[in-house]
């Protein structure tokens, strides 16, 4: 698309790009830093368990090499023999091999998690298409990748022989020492050689793995037309998502208005503000808004406050202040409490008098105290 477009790709994958792509079983990989973890694991192992492998090689040799003719001429004991022998051998390489079963699975997750991907399971017949095959072999991936092997091969190879200038006089004093003594100094110049050479796989891991992370971002970069398209998919068109914000107020609306007839007074600016309080004398709390709304939304909450007798007094300056500093479920802030109170409590004795319970209430003071900064003139 960058190239049809002609468009640079200069903007970082997005998150759901990263996420496609290793949904897809495209994800950063070393295969020089799960050779490195391996080496050295093995190596590792080695030196732990290559003591009691050399000892168990020992034994087996005595043991093989001390047959007896009848021994030799009964296949019934041979194949006894040969399963023993067999055991034992299992036996001393059990936690050398169990040690590199460890790493051959953690070494090609070392960089990049676990991912495990039907997507990049499944066949695709362009693995198979010899053109593409050619393109690859004949790609800037290939050439790099041809220049790490010939890379290795020559600090690999360099280190070896260093090691084996370094070991050559005792490689040499081997053929002087007895068969067991010559095994176990044998088997630990090897580890040490072993261990030095898989050394020298780190250095090789540590400019493959910057490498890698960088090829792979600059694989998934995109364009900026990109980002856009995947932004409008993602979050919708701008028509659709107005819609849905309007469906949303609608619902939020009528949510509100259905706690109108629960309220316990209705102030009003008169015709521009409209805000529904309710008090719950048992819970302690506050007042809170249950509902608000300015030009017809405020008429509609009027008509439902008429058609189910919640009081409705008219206070501008209060049902200004409560409209710009309360959201609907939120309590009243407290520097509006005295004003409220007053305006409550002239609706509780109103609704006594009317239950002939108490004496007509006095009408409140149009002048209710409303602090500086909650006056709104609008």
């Amino acid at each position: 698309m960058a190239e049809e477009s002609g468009q640079e790709k200069t903007e970082e994958p997005t998150a759901k790009r990263l996420r496609d792509a290793k949904e897809k079983g495209d994800i950063a990989r070393s295969k020089e830093l799960a050779t490195t973890v391996l080496l050295l694991s093995a190596a590792a192992a080695a030196m732990m368990f290559g003591g009691q492998v050399a000892d168990a090689m020992a034994g087996m040799m005595r043991f093989n090499f001390s047959l007896d003719r009848q021994s030799v001429m009964d296949p019934a004991l041979m194949f006894t023999h040969l399963g023993f022998s067999l055991s034992e051998a299992l036996k001393s390489l059990f936690g050398f091999f169990l040690v590199l079963l460890v790493a051959a699975f953690v070494g090609p997750v070392a960089l990049g998690g676990w991912n495990l991907s039907m997507k990049a399971m499944a066949p695709k017949l362009s693995r198979i298409d010899p053109l593409a095959g050619i393109k690859r072999m004949f790609s800037l991936k290939a050439l790099i990748e041809l220049f790490k092997a010939l890379a290795k091969f020559l600090v690999v190879g360099s280190l070896s022989f260093l090691v084996l200038l370094v070991s050559k006089q005792e490689l040499f004093s081997l053929g002087a020492q007895d068969v067991f003594p010559a095994m176990s100094h044998a088997t630990e110049i090897v580890i040490w050689a072993f261990l030095v050479m898989s050394l020298t796989m780190i250095l090789i891991s540590l400019v493959d793995v910057p490498f890698q992370i960088y090829d792979y971002t600059q694989k998934l970069k995109m364009t900026l037309q990109e980002v856009k398209d995947e932004m409008k998919n993602t979050e919708g068109k701008p028509e659709v998502k107005g819609r849905i914000r309007q469906l949303q107020r609608e619902i939020s609306q009528r949510k509100m208005m259905s706690a109108v007839p629960e309220a316990d007074v209705v102030i009003t600016n008169p015709t521009h503000y409209a805000v529904a309080l309710k008090y719950d004398q048992s819970g302690g709390g506050a007042p809170f808004l249950v509902a608000k709304g300015a030009d017809f939304v405020a008429l509609k909450i009027r008509e439902i406050a008429d058609a189910h007798e919640v009081p409705v007094l008219s206070s501008p300056a209060l049902a200004r202040a409560i409209y710009h500093s309360t959201e609907v479920e939120e309590e009243i802030p407290a520097g509006l409490f005295k004003a409220v109170a007053e305006v409550l409590a002239y609706v509780f004795q109103l609704k006594r008098h009317k239950q002939r319970q108490g004496p007509a209430p006095i009408d409140i003071s149009p002048d209710l105290d409303i602090p500086s900064e909650l006056q709104k003139d609008e």
